[in-house]
């Protein structure tokens, strides 16, 4: 049953990215999954409205996205997107895959700091 917030066509979209992942969103996925980090519950393939979010946690209003190189053809809609989800209490963190690929503990360092903020920020 999808959220009431999605529609049915955004819920079974986020259903199938969810059972087949990116090699990166796989890796980073390993270090966020099951309360892994500072024991905060993500959720992978999240959806939001129109939108699918690459990592949620719901609670600290944090959402995760990868870009590979197709992004940089969509940053109008990535704007539109930011703005959406802005309006619904989101703070956005985005990480190239190379950035997964390379040096993973920075993008985990990074993931923390900005939990730590949404902390304070309460």
């Amino acid at each position: 049953m999808p959220p009431k917030k999605s529609t049915i066509t955004t819920y079974q979209r986020a259903h199938m990215l969810r059972h087949n992942p990116t090699e990166i969103e796989s890796r980073l996925w390993l270090r966020l999954r099951a309360h892994h980090l500072a024991n905060v519950h993500f959720r992978r393939q999240h959806a939001i409205g129109k939108y699918i979010v690459d990592f949620c946690a719901p609670r600290q209003k944090l959402i995760i996205e990868l870009d590979g190189s197709q992004h940089l053809d969509h940053e109008e809609q990535d704007n539109e997107r930011a703005s959406f989800l802005a309006t619904k209490g989101y703070r956005i963190l985005r990480f190239w895959n190379h950035d997964v690929t390379h040096n993973l503990e920075g993008v985990i360092i990074a993931i923390e700091q900005a939990l730590t903020e949404g902390e304070r920020n309460e």
